[in-house]
């Protein structure tokens, strides 16, 4: 023990350098959203094998392969809802027969790695691009939004949850169908903010929050949570709408990657609006 403290005393300078160099790059990472997504892609593939590992180790071996066969079904089911498709009605566009065209395809996955204690968010999928996975998919479990694929490699994908600051969600009041802004504020972990909903519009303690299905990675409809509270400052003319989320992120277990399949047809369109 005498040794071991003398060893650390003699080299206390080498240690403290090493430290203050580790601390640094943390906060380099931690608040540069580019420095960030660089270093998540770097270690995305080596970080998602090794917690993968870990992850099975922990995993009852029974409940596991029962669990990955009902998402595997679950995953097909939603591939067959009616909200996974578009209507048509052109003749000259035929799929066996019926005026239905699949918009959203959904590819099940399961969380390896999450957290939910930091200002920024984020989980590991045990998918990647060979399953069909692509970067800007939205990912939701069966009870609601959890977030955005940002990084992919070929086995693993890392996935921005609404829980970072960073992320904001076109979201809408389900009985009245007036569209807001969503975001977390950073704190608790069940609770988020819809903003943007004007002071005129009627609505309850209790009410459903969805997608709106304005932006090109959530399908309309999927539930965010129920409204909670809300505030308004006098002389404004919006309210802040506290949002209690369906999903107990600290329970996350197996989800779904979301891929519009119309997202580059419609992405052209809106470029081709631009440019005029």
């Amino acid at each position: 023990m005498r040794n071991l403290i003398a060893f650390l005393w003699k080299n206390y300078f080498f240690f403290l350098f090493v430290i203050l160099e580790v601390f640094a790059v943390f906060l380099i990472v931690n608040n540069n959203y580019y420095q960030g997504r660089v270093f998540f892609n770097s270690t995305n593939d080596v970080t998602g094998k090794i917690l993968e590992k870990y992850n099975n180790l922990t995993s009852y071996f029974a409940l596991k392969n029962a669990n990955k066969i009902l998402a595997e079904e679950n995953a097909r089911f939603y591939n067959m809802h009616p909200e996974s498709f578009i209507k048509t009605d052109t003749l000259a566009f035929f799929v066996n027969d019926s005026i239905y065209l699949q918009q959203y395809k959904y590819i099940s996955a399961k969380v390896i790695s999450n957290s939910i204690s930091r200002r920024n968010n984020y989980l590991k999928l045990n998918k990647g691009q060979l399953h069909g996975i692509k970067e800007d998919m939205a990912v939701v479990a069966s009870n609601g939004i959890v977030g955005q694929v940002i990084e992919v490699s070929d086995n693993f994908s890392s996935v921005m949850s609404i829980l970072n600051t960073n992320a904001r969600v076109s979201a809408k009041l389900k009985t009245s169908n007036q569209v807001g802004s969503l975001y977390w504020e950073g704190e608790d972990y069940q609770m988020g903010k819809l903003v943007d909903i004007p002071s005129h519009v009627r609505f309850n303690v209790g009410d459903t929050v969805v997608t709106s299905g304005y932006s090109y990675t959530y399908p309309e409809g999927q539930v965010v949570g129920i409204v909670e509270g809300f505030d308004i400052d006098p002389g404004d003319s919006f309210f802040q709408i506290y949002v209690r989320f369906s999903v107990d992120f600290n329970k996350l277990y197996y989800v779904y990657a979301i891929q519009n399949i119309f997202k580059g047809e419609l992405i052209d369109l809106e470029q081709s609006d631009i440019k005029e």
